[in-house]
């Protein structure tokens, strides 16, 4: 038998069922591992096996699958960049690849043809979220431009989960004069994994392409069951679990809606732009000089002198509390409030958001806060410190607006006017 084979095994105890995939490490001569049809993976000892057979042996890689649309549907366009949602299992090495085209993911989904025809598929690159930079976001917010222009209901943008909220926040500031829906959406789990969540989160993210609301949003699981996606503004939502399948939860606000995979869509939250005419433009500068700072106790303020010595524009710091640095300990040397001058005397933009991520800053509760407001650091209210990072990056790229002023303009929704306490770990 061979890696890839399907086979039969007995044991002293059961029978097992699966795909022959290679054994890892120290267990190459002591377990056969299988591929069960589960999804999951189970080392058996051989000193257990009673018998074994292969059932199929392992053959060429499955042809890609299409799916006739119906043209009369409403047309949406998908882009795809890689990450789990667009992974394949491999069985040589049990583990798993980017899908060769965006066709390759919809062969996955072939519900998506009794509710949409879709007009493009494109995917202008394949990268593991966490390699994308401002340039390829440039490049995702020009695609989505161009298709809601040409005649799209809607865009789905498939995407890495790492940063998959870092790029819901870029396409939110980039695509200006937004009239329709964009869906961001990923998965937790690999297509080889029996709770794969990717067709859900695609479906869910066609239906809310369909919708009224003209905002870039992220689409995922609600909660860990198949029962529904939630959209989460694109400014307002994080990743909040490494590997849970609801890990996307929007903060300080309520998810846009509800939407379920038979097409049913929820109103949750009111207060978002509708569709319209008009053109949407991809404003794509962005000032690749801008940092994001987490404080800790202790933390160097040298940290901030190396932002200022490579010329750094802006700064971000995820601060604590209310928003607050070290600025009164006992030892002077310590204090950030020397270098947080120093930063804004050099023209670098330092703004303040709070490593809490509920709830918002404020510099008036205690004397900190005052003294870095003095000091000429901005506090960003209750926007999201990547949120911050992000719309920081978008607002220096253009060098004829004042920063200060753009980045307390409440652009994508990405401040709250009033905090809603029922969007507490909402």
């Amino acid at each position: 038998m061979n890696t890839g084979d399907r086979i039969r095994v007995n044991t002293k105890k059961r029978e097992y069922s699966g795909i022959l995939i290679p054994r890892p490490g120290l267990a190459e001569d002591t377990h056969l591992v299988l591929k069960l049809n589960n999804g999951y993976n189970i080392g058996i000892p051989k000193e257990s096996i009673v018998s074994s057979e292969v059932v199929e042996k392992a053959g060429e890689r499955p042809k890609k699958q299409t799916t006739e649309f119906d043209k009369t549907k409403p047309p949406i366009s998908i882009i795809s960049t890689g990450g789990t949602i667009t992974s394949e299992v491999d069985y040589k090495t049990g583990g798993v690849f980017p899908a060769e085209t965006a066709e390759d993911l919809l062969g996955k989904v072939p519900e998506l043809a009794d509710y949409v025809s879709i007009k493009n598929m494109s995917s202008p690159f394949q990268l593991l979220s966490e390699d994308l930079t401002a340039k390829e976001w440039g490049k995702l917010a020009e695609e989505i431009a161009k298709e809601l222009n040409s005649g799209a209901q809607g865009v789905i943008l498939t995407h890495g989960t790492d940063i998959l909220h870092y790029t819901s926040a870029a396409m939110s500031f980039m695509l200006q004069n937004l009239n329709k829906p964009v869906a961001v959406v990923g998965a937790q789990r690999s297509t080889d994994r029996g709770s794969f969540d990717g067709p859900q989160n695609l479906l869910c993210a066609a239906h809310y392409c369909l919708s009224d609301i003209a905002e870039v949003s992220i689409v995922m699981h609600g909660t860990s069951d198949d029962d529904y996606c939630i959209a989460s503004r694109g400014t307002k939502v994080r990743k909040m679990h490494s590997s849970r399948r609801d890990a996307f939860r929007p903060i300080n606000d309520s998810p846009l809606a509800k939407v379920f995979p038979d097409g049913n869509l929820i109103i949750e939250n009111t207060d978002h732009n509708s569709r319209a005419s008009g053109k949407v433009q991809a404003d794509t500068k962005f000032e690749e000089k801008v940092g994001l700072v987490t404080y800790y106790p202790g933390a160097s303020p040298d940290i901030l002198d190396f932002y200022i010595n490579k010329g750094y524009k802006g700064l971000i710091i995820a601060a604590t509390g209310f928003g607050h640095i070290s600025t009164q300990p006992l030892d002077k040397k310590t204090s950030w409030l020397p270098g947080l001058k120093k930063a804004v005397a050099k023209g670098i933009f330092v703004g303040i958001t709070t490593q809490t991520l509920y709830g918002t800053t404020d510099p008036y509760v205690y004397a900190a806060g005052r003294l870095m407001e003095d000091a000429g650091a901005v506090f960003l209210k209750d926007m999201l410190p990547e949120t911050a990072y992000v719309k920081l990056g978008w607002v220096l790229g253009h060098k004829n607006w004042n920063a200060k002023t753009k980045m307390l303009e409440n652009i994508a929704g990405e401040m709250s006017e009033k905090i809603n306490p029922k969007a507490f770990l909402n």
